[in-house]
């Protein structure tokens, strides 16, 4: 472990190698250097430039994920080894913890999805369904899933205009979702057959519960296929999640969880729940995004290198690393263990950044139903400070005396509401000091954890 490198600019703006935290506070107290940024923390020198420098380069590592993403900046250097050998021994410098918001992006097209069905239906004739023939552009991706590939693409740059970046470095990841859904691995000719071969979904259901509602038992009576996990909640079409249920049960359940629905009838959910499986989202996400995510490292004008999965698993129990994004990003790359090839620290604490969007494009706050309830205010800005701002309270008297720092959430007002570590308070506007602007990212420092053999989430 040790302390995270602060990123250093020349004084023309060009990076320089991270230096220790130690020394940038000597640079700052000396007057050699300003405060750029506090997230991450950059400073600029006022007395070198690069080309009176000597910069070697560092490495960009990224570990892509559904909900998360660890990007970690690395040095590399070549010593002698216990028998006299040159091993190369990697350190880690900056890391980054990038949290994704698709699963708020995908629930906001739902609901905007809902209120236009619920607008059509209640207000126009019927009318047949439109064509699903509308053509889409090469590489197209939904917008939950676009984002992922932008946030990343958008934090790696930052990176390599704040560190002297050589090289970038990606792990690109398969999964297979059909042994996934199976739950075993499957080979050859099975990969080719899935549960429906030879028959339909209705007749793989039917076979599946022999005709009888899965919730109460009734048989000989009409029968629906119902969804365990309701789509209202997340669930998906996959046969793992479908059931048959009679009438009266499919309308009592309605948008319930299985669990909740038979709560009292711990016989029947002890025969239903082992048929639930693991969503596969975020697996189908990772396989749509691997190859995006490479082309568009590539526009930032680095040389970019794609790993496989397994390299960096292997790496990882090599030097006894837990599971996380930001310690699979430091072990993305090759490392040849049997010459001596090792990482030899990590950064202690772990930089998160949160993407919070910048706002929304919407004029009206819509009630339930859709409809717009009320006209929202087109100006972002008030009193000089937008939603989002990183700013410094300092507060002179009253129940929230002292200094505090953190996001701001603007009012037209100018009584404007700070988030703190002990909670939101009101502060006026009269009382801030504008930090830093805020980039549509929360940011945040958090330990990085200690060993766990744990799987890795998201």
């Amino acid at each position: 472990m040790g302390a995270s490198r602060v990123l250093v600019l020349a004084r023309g703006g060009q990076p320089l190698m991270p230096c220790h935290p130690a020394r940038a506070r000597a640079l700052l107290r000396k007057g050699r250097a300003v405060v750029v940024r506090q997230a991450p923390f950059v400073i600029r020198l006022k007395d070198r430039t690069r080309d009176a420098s000597a910069v070697e380069g560092v490495q960009l590592r990224i570990d892509p994920g559904s909900k998360g993403t660890g990007l970690v900046l690395t040095d590399e250097k070549k010593e002698l080894g216990d028998h006299g050998a040159l091993v190369t021994v990697r350190r880690g410098l900056v890391s980054v913890r990038l949290e994704h918001r698709g699963d708020q992006i995908r629930a906001g097209m739902r609901q905007r999805a809902g209120y236009r069905r619920r607008r059509r239906k209640a207000n126009l004739r019927y009318r047949a369904a439109r064509a699903h023939n509308r053509a889409r552009r090469t590489g197209w991706l939904p917008p939950s899933v676009r984002h992922r590939v932008d946030t990343t693409f958008s934090m790696a740059g930052r990176l390599c205009r704040q560190a002297p970046v050589a090289e970038i470095h990606v792990e690109r990841v398969a999964f297979d979702t059909h042994s996934l859904s199976v739950g075993r691995f499957l080979q050859g000719i099975e990969h080719q057959r899935g549960p429906l071969a030879g028959t339909t979904v209705r007749g793989h259901v039917r076979a599946r519960w022999g005709g009888t509602c899965a919730y109460c038992g009734a048989f000989a009576v009409p029968l629906n296929v119902e969804h365990l996990r309701p789509r209202s909640r997340g669930g998906s079409h996959r046969i793992a999640n479908l059931v048959l249920a009679c009438a009266p049960c499919n309308r009592a359940k309605g948008s319930k969880p299985a669990r909740a629905f038979l709560a009292d009838r711990a016989d029947r959910l002890a025969v239903i729940l082992p048929q639930l499986r693991a969503p596969l989202d975020d697996a189908a996400t990772m396989n749509a995004t691997r190859w995006q995510l490479t082309d568009a490292m590539s526009a930032l004008g680095k040389p970019v290198h794609a790993w496989a999965g397994g390299l960096t698993a292997a790496n990882r129990l090599a030097m006894g690393l837990a599971k996380t994004h930001t310690m699979d990003a430091l072990c993305v790359g090759p490392l040849d263990h049997a010459s001596g090839d090792r990482i030899v620290r990590y950064p202690a604490h772990v930089l998160t950044a949160r993407a919070t969007g910048r706002g929304s494009y919407a004029r009206t706050t819509p009630d339930s139903h859709g409809f717009p309830r009320l006209l929202r205010t087109r100006a972002k800005q008030h009193f000089g400070y937008i939603t989002g701002d990183l700013v410094r309270a300092v507060v002179p008297r009253g129940t929230w005396s002292g200094t505090w720092t953190g996001r701001v959430s603007v009012r037209a007002r100018g009584q404007h509401s700070v988030t703190t570590p002990v909670g939101r308070i009101n502060v006026s506007h009269r009382y801030l000091r504008l930090l830093q602007r805020g980039d549509g990212y929360q940011w945040g420092i958090r330990p990085e954890p200690p060993q766990s053999t744990s799987r890795k989430m998201g």
